[in-house]
């Protein structure tokens, strides 16, 4: 089975931007970043299907911007024009065919990066 491993969080101030990055250690299909916010329910955040076609959450469209790299087998979350309400975990994620919001059809997760936005 696949691994997956996310790098690149960190602090920064709002306004601000941010790359992160997830790792697979194999193949992957389509593929997708969650996010998870102290007390609350996990998030989808954007995702990118082995065609290449991509999709966001409305509360990032416009400012987040997500690619890969199939050479390296690595997955990116570019994040601009950060917020203080982006702060969270963020997990990367892959399944099989096609995209989806629901988090339950992603067979395989990263441990996660913490994205931390001040005000």
């Amino acid at each position: 089975q696949v691994q997956l491993m996310e790098s690149g969080g960190g602090s920064v101030q709002a306004g601000g931007s941010l790359r992160i990055s997830c790792a697979a250690s194999g193949k992957t299909y389509s593929m997708a970043w969650f996010r998870q916010a102290a007390g609350k329910e996990r998030e989808w955040v954007s995702c990118i299907s082995s065609g290449g076609a991509t999709s966001y959450a409305d509360s990032v469209k416009g400012r987040f911007i997500i690619s890969q790299d199939n050479a390296k087998n690595t997955l990116y979350l570019q994040m601009n024009s950060l917020k203080p309400e982006d702060t969270a975990m963020y997990f990367c994620a892959t399944k099989i065919w096609g995209c989806s919001i629901n988090s339950a059809l992603y067979n395989t997760w990263g441990q996660g990066t913490q994205v931390t936005v001040s005000s």
